[in-house]
């Protein structure tokens, strides 16, 4: 089959990419231009595991293109992919459609026989309701269908998400769109990947409700790790006692600072803002995002804490920067509020993340970038492992002691086992951890003004 992909950011570049592997002639088009010809010349705008393998075997077998004009990308094409960003909007938190908006009145004028217009950006219900209205306005005489076709792709395993999904969920009530969308993902049959088929609008709000949801866990572990500071207990223990329920499962049980990333955030923030104009409201996800947003505050009062209560004129060392290993991404990351807190504070910050510096200059300011993780901890007064990158998995407690001014180690993602780390002399200070004898004096938390 024949697919136009209209936009080249994360979405667009992983679905195109994994479609050209399955066999089908991808054009993708952006409008950026140094981007489209940084792929041309085989250069990958972002990260994620495996990608760039991906991309130069489509291209080089032909199946996988990239140029600047949708009409080259929408005439001839069986199905056109609106995957554009789809950010928070300015003022009031909803969506911001004006990117997809833009391409259904370019894609309108382009169509030629019949066609099925997929939105892949993450959308607020009846979005494809405005997309048919706005190409059927221009153009009366095509024959197109809308369909939505959600993607439900983790940052840092993308392509293995898009080639084996727990689910495919395609929204339209047209036949022949059905059997369009059907052809496009025929070669997943083997791997058995369940594809629902509902209307466009339960399509839209299934991405959000997901997404909704995991936000959800994670910030409810994270509530009970707080918790099981105050009494004594264990969060790791608690999360895998109630994960091995069937009904409720390990995943996304994880305490740690706080999610961020590029869907979490803006979706919860989209959905609230659907709900609202609906009339009604969605209060868990309005506590979710709340919640979400103080506990990266709280972080920082927990590193100060750990410091004895005062960090004025002392370095700090942040281990991984990005919202999660594996990827890039910077939006919304808790690092970013950490960093604040602890400059506000009287904090010098180091840091170092194996591929997220370039992202963070440009959001964070007066912070030392160090090219490894020895060289940040030298002199530091206490390191603090804010992303689970591998690289920080294995590192030499003894070694890092050695090079450290005072030996505190605040563990947000718990891992490292405390014992492991007093033993060596560590002050150390987990998530949701039984505190140790030997660990960080009790410390009453400073009111740290983190606004």
């Amino acid at each position: 089959m024949r697919i136009g992909m209209i936009g080249a950011g994360y979405v667009g570049l992983v679905s195109g990419a994994c479609l050209a592997d399955f066999g089908h002639e991808v054009r993708c088009v952006d409008v950026d231009p140094a981007k489209i010809a940084a792929l041309q010349e085989g250069r990958i705008p972002i990260y994620e595991p495996g990608l760039d393998l991906l991309v130069a075997k489509g291209a080089s077998e032909g199946r996988l293109l990239f140029g600047g004009g949708i009409d080259w990308a929408v005439k001839g094409a069986d199905a056109v992919f609106i995957a554009v960003g789809t950010p928070s909007r300015r003022g009031d938190g909803h969506a911001d459609l004006t990117y997809v908006h833009a391409a259904a009145r370019q894609i309108a004028a382009a169509l030629e026989g019949f066609t099925v217009v997929v939105t892949k950006s993450t959308v607020p219900v009846g979005t494809g309701d405005e997309v048919e209205r706005i190409i059927r306005a221009i153009r009366p005489d095509a024959a197109f269908a809308v369909a939505s076709n959600p993607e439900f792709l983790r940052e840092g395993s993308a392509i293995d998400d898009f080639k084996r999904p727990d689910r495919i969920v395609i929204g339209t009530e047209d036949e022949r769109a059905r059997a369009v969308m059907t052809e496009v993902y025929r070669p997943l049959y083997l791997n058995n990947a369940p594809i629902l088929f509902t209307d466009r609008r339960t399509s839209e709000l299934t991405k959000y409700a997901a997404n909704a949801l995991l936000a959800t866990k994670i910030t409810f572990i994270n509530e009970v790790a707080d918790l099981c500071e105050a009494v004594g207990a264990d969060v790791q223990d608690v999360a895998r006692g109630i994960g091995l329920d069937n009904r409720i499962g390990p995943k996304f049980l994880h305490a740690g600072p706080g999610f961020g990333g590029s869907c979490f955030p803006k979706d919860l923030s989209a959905l609230i803002k659907t709900a609202h104009d609906a009339g009604g409201a969605i209060r868990i996800a309005e506590t979710v995002a709340a919640v979400n947003d103080r506990r990266k505050r709280d972080m920082a009062r927990k590193v100060v804490a750990a410091c004895g209560g005062d960090v004025r004129g002392k370095v700090i060392t942040l281990l991984g920067l990005t919202f999660k290993p594996n990827t890039d991404d910077m939006r919304d990351s808790p690092s970013i509020a950490i960093t604040t807190a602890l400059q506000d504070a009287g904090a010098w910050v180091r840091a170092f993340d194996p591929e997220g510096m370039e992202q963070a200059a440009m959001l964070m300011s007066d912070v030392e970038y160090c090219t490894g993780a020895y060289e940040a901890v030298t002199g530091a007064d206490a390191v603090v492992i804010v992303t689970e990158w591998d690289v920080f998995r294995a590192l030499d407690l003894d070694r890092l002691r050695l090079l450290m001014r005072s030996p505190v180690l605040v563990d947000l993602r718990n891992v490292y086992p405390p014992e492991d780390a007093i033993r060596r002399g560590f002050t150390y200070v987990g998530v949701g951890r039984r505190r140790a004898s030997s660990a960080v004096p009790a410390t009453r938390q400073p009111a740290l003004s983190l606004a």
